[in-house]
C-alpha cells in the first residue's frame, strides 16, 4: 500500500501539473514530468477548472457590489477567466475553426491549426463563444447563481477531456496532446465523477442530466469530425472541446434561470 505521505505528494503534484496545463498560474513543477505523469494527472483537470470558475465568480461578485450591470459584470467575469487561462482554450477553438473550416486536405488543415495567425472562421468562432457565454451569464444575473454556473461549466467542461483523449488518438506524433499521452482509466473515471458532482451540486440532478447529454453529443460530434478531417485530436481540438462544453453548460444554467 502506498504510504500516506507519498499519496498526498502525488495528488499535489497532479493538481499542480493540471493547473499548469490549463492556467497561467505559476504552479508548474520544477523538474521534468516522468513518463505517463501528465496522462495520470488529467484526473485533476476539472479541479483546475474549478479554480478558473471561482476566479470568474469572484470578479462577477465584486463587479455587482460596485453597482455594475449584469452585462458589464458578465463581460468582466469572462475576461477574468480568459486571463487566468491565458485564453488557451479560446485559442484552440479559433485554430480548430480555421483548420477544419479552411483547409482542403488533412495536411493543410493541420498546418493552418499550427499557424499563429487567426482567420475568418476563427474570429467567428470566438465571437460566438464569447457572445453566447456573456449572454448566458447576463441572463442568469444573480451573483450566487452565476458563481454556481461558472464553477459547474469550468469543472465539467474539462472533466470530459481525459475520456476524449483516451478514445481519440492524436492526429500527429508531436504536439501537446501527443506528448501528454493517453489517460489511464482511473484518471478518466475520477475526472468524470468530479464533473458529474459539480453539475449536480450547481444545477440540480435534472439539469445536470441535460448537460451531460449535451456534452456527450457534442463530444461525439467533435470526435467524429476530427477523426474524419485530420485523423484524430490535437491540443486545439481539446480546446474546442472545452469551449463547447462551457458554452452548453452556461446555456443550460441560463435556461434554468428563465424557467425558474
Amino acid at each position: 500500500m502506498m504510504p500516506r505521505d507519498q499519496f498526498l505528494r502525488d495528488v499535489i503534484a497532479d493538481l499542480r501539473m493540471a493547473a499548469s496545463f490549463v492556467t497561467i498560474l505559476p504552479v508548474a513543477l520544477s523538474k521534468p514530468a516522468a513518463d505517463g505523469a501528465v496522462a495520470r494527472a488529467t484526473w485533476a483537470l476539472p479541479v483546475a477548472g474549478l479554480l478558473v470558475g471561482l476566479a470568474g465568480a469572484l470578479v462577477y461578485k465584486v463587479a455587482s457590489l460596485l453597482g455594475l450591470s449584469p452585462n458589464l459584470a458578465a463581460l468582466l467575469a469572462l475576461a477574468a477567466t480568459a486571463l487566468v487561462t491565458g485564453a488557451l482554450h479560446e485559442d484552440g477553438l479559433a485554430d480548430t475553426a480555421d483548420g477544419l473550416g479552411g483547409g482542403r486536405t488533412r495536411e493543410r488543415k493541420l498546418e493552418i491549426m499550427r499557424d499563429s495567425r487567426i482567420g475568418t472562421y476563427g474570429v467567428c468562432a470566438l465571437i460566438l463563444s464569447f457572445g453566447l457565454r456573456w449572454s448566458a451569464l447576463a441572463t442568469i444575473a444573480n451573483p450566487w447563481a452565476v458563481a454556481l454556473a461558472l464553477c459547474a461549466a469550468h469543472t465539467a467542461a474539462r472533466a470530459g477531456l481525459p475520456a476524449f483523449m483516451s478514445q481519440v488518438a492524436p492526429a500527429r506524433p508531436d504536439g501537446l496532446s501527443a506528448s501528454a499521452g493517453s489517460p489511464p482509466s482511473r484518471s478518466v473515471a475520477i475526472a468524470f465523477a468530479v464533473g458529474i458532482l459539480g453539475l449536480v451540486l450547481a444545477l440540480g440532478p435534472g439539469k445536470a442530466l441535460v448537460s451531460l447529454i449535451l456534452l456527450a453529443l457534442s463530444g461525439l460530434m467533435l470526435a467524429r469530425l476530427a477523426i474524419r478531417q485530420i485523423g484524430g485530436q490535437t491540443g486545439d481540438i481539446l480546446g474546442a472541446f472545452e469551449q463547447t462544453g462551457e458554452i452548453l453548460i452556461l446555456l443550460v444554467a441560463a435556461a434554468v434561470q428563465i424557467g425558474g
